[in-house]
């Protein structure tokens, strides 16, 4: 593998971040930078959240999501959601993507979750294999309301 440098969004990231993210779903309408900006400041308001990036030679290949939410189960600790998780199509197969999960866990055991969860409306078998052999089991049943359809299975 080559050395994936791990590290935190800043406001500095936003335009590659969304560059990034087309590679979730081509459709998806584009935050305008103002929106990016605005959205990106009320999530930094989240304690212990973060965006994680993943870089290679400067290059942004991989990203994931974690928010650290609050709880009033389980002692009082609260747990981590990981969303967005994204890899560049020409980075795939080389560990990024479970390493920057790994980053993601990493960082919400530091904060205290006891657990941590995310989903998938993906049904290809490779990504379901991609997210167990990253440590995550398919435990739970997950339902959703959606105010937006849902990304095409690619």
């Amino acid at each position: 593998m080559d050395q994936l440098l791990i590290r935190s969004a800043d406001h500095g990231d936003l335009e590659a971040l969304l560059d990034l993210y087309r590679h979730l779903d081509a459709d998806d309408t584009r935050a305008t930078p103002p929106q990016a900006v605005e959205s990106f400041t009320r999530f930094l308001r989240y304690p212990g959240s973060a965006i994680f990036l993943g870089e290679v030679d400067g290059l942004l290949a991989c990203s994931c999501t974690l928010v650290v939410i609050p709880n009033l189960t389980r002692g009082a600790r609260p747990y981590g959601l990981i969303e967005n998780v994204v890899t560049d199509p020409a980075c795939r197969q080389r560990g990024y993507g479970k390493a920057i999960l790994d980053a993601a866990t990493e960082a919400a055991w530091r904060e205290g979750c006891y657990k941590v969860m995310l989903m998938t409306g993906s049904k290809t078998p490779a990504t379901l294999a991609f997210y167990a052999g990253a440590g995550f089991e398919q435990s739970k049943t997950g339902f959703q309301k959606r105010r937006l359809p849902a990304r095409k299975d690619p």
